[in-house]
């Protein structure tokens, strides 16, 4: 079974998406909404098989996909952007999640892919047993802090821990692996009027759990703030979450963004790896590393990130850990399972994430931060 997207009765003067390469384009579009003092605007549309074809669009920049029931077959969809219609590509069903009965309602999605600047937009949905299937397409606009300087400059300013000297004491080492530069939830972005609730703290710290968002590769540095207000917005509104999933987010440019609110210093439980959320932190790596490398400076962030928070918990990097499952889709609730302490999401959910190439990375991602670990001593 092929699905179409439903037309939404708006007419337009036009002849829309396509009419410049010749594809057919029905005279109805999607028109996305603005948040209440926002610069995101977002459509949440029902998809029916009873029109299919390319649909017009307000302007977006990223799509995802919700249902209820079991997941589709397959899951397809192709943009229009500046350049004419993209190839057809494939979304990532989403295995992220919150603790199950503690935040959301019981909805399947896809990953939020970032498609860049778009004005239509075709489905082809294949399978059977998913309902209430919807559409989501969402421009996180911009801000005037998103090509801030403060916002956009490399983290290598973080290789070496700030150290206060004066004229009569010498340059003292951290006692602990000292704690990266972060960039704040006010620097993405972050409209705290669609958070559902207060933020929930873990009793101790056990393990990292490393994703990726499977959302693209090729954005810009600008572009990255976006990106998060996007993200969050879907979590949110979409999904029903508390906040954005993950704890912390590391771009292909070595930035470390706060995601997840309630303090980066303290055990905030997230949303992002089913059934272990209860005792972990997460970190995601913006991109797909299924058939991309991640960059160098990315695998540094989250070295040093992965450093600073097991170090202040008394976490060795490179050892493992038993664990209880909370339930997720690979472990049932109560079971106990040994596991990295610095893990990848596949190491706990059927999932391809964080990605191929990222994963083979793990292995020196916990030499690395153990060598940190052990440089600076534990004070």
């Amino acid at each position: 079974m092929t699905t179409g997207l439903l037309a939404l009765p708006t007419a337009v003067a036009d002849p829309g998406p396509g009419a410049r390469d010749g594809s057919r384009v029905e005279a109805s579009a999607i028109r996305l909404r603005a948040d209440p003092r926002s610069p995101v605007s977002a459509a949440d549309v029902p998809v029916t098989d009873a029109t299919s074809g390319p649909r017009r669009t307000s302007p977006y920049s990223m799509l995802g996909l919700t249902w209820r029931g079991t997941d589709p077959t397959s899951l397809r969809f192709r943009s229009h952007g500046r350049e004419g219609w993209s190839a057809w590509r494939t979304a990532e069903v989403l295995e992220d999640g919150p603790t199950p009965g503690t935040e959301g309602r019981p909805r399947r999605a896809t990953q939020p892919v970032w498609v860049g600047p778009s004005d239509g937009v075709q489905l082809d949905v294949r399978g059977s047993g998913h309902r209430d299937l919807r559409l989501v397409l969402i421009d996180p606009g911009v801000l005037p802090s998103d090509d801030d300087v403060q916002a956009t400059a490399p983290a290598a300013a973080a290789q070496r821990p700030a150290l206060r000297t004066t004229a009569s004491k010498p340059r003292k080492r951290p006692k602990a692996s000292p704690k990266p530069r972060l960039l704040t939830r006010p620097q993405w972005g972050a409209n705290e009027r669609l958070r559902n609730g207060r933020p929930t703290y873990n009793a101790g710290l056990r393990q990292v759990h490393v994703h990726h968002t499977a959302s693209g590769n090729d954005y810009t540095r600008a572009q990255v703030p976006a990106i998060l207000r996007g993200m969050y917005r879907y979590h949110t509104k979409s999904l029903g979450w508390f906040d954005l999933g993950y704890n912390f987010v590391v771009d292909r440019f070595g930035r470390t963004w706060v995601g997840r609110s309630g303090g980066p210093t303290r055990l905030v439980r997230g949303a992002h790896t089913l059934g272990f959320n209860h005792s972990s932190v997460g970190i995601a790596v913006l991109g797909n590393f299924e058939r991309t490398r991640p960059s160098r400076r990315a695998v540094t962030a989250v070295v040093r990130l992965a450093s600073w928070k097991l170090d202040r918990h008394r976490r060795d990097a490179t050892g493992r850990v038993a664990v209880r499952s909370e339930g997720s889709d690979r472990y049932r609730a109560g079971k106990r399972v040994r596991l990295h302490v610095v893990d990848g999401h596949r190491d706990t959910n059927q999932t391809a994430c964080p990605g191929e190439l990222l994963y083979e990375r793990l292995p020196g991602i916990r030499r690395r931060a153990q060598w940190r670990i052990d440089h600076y001593g534990r004070g």
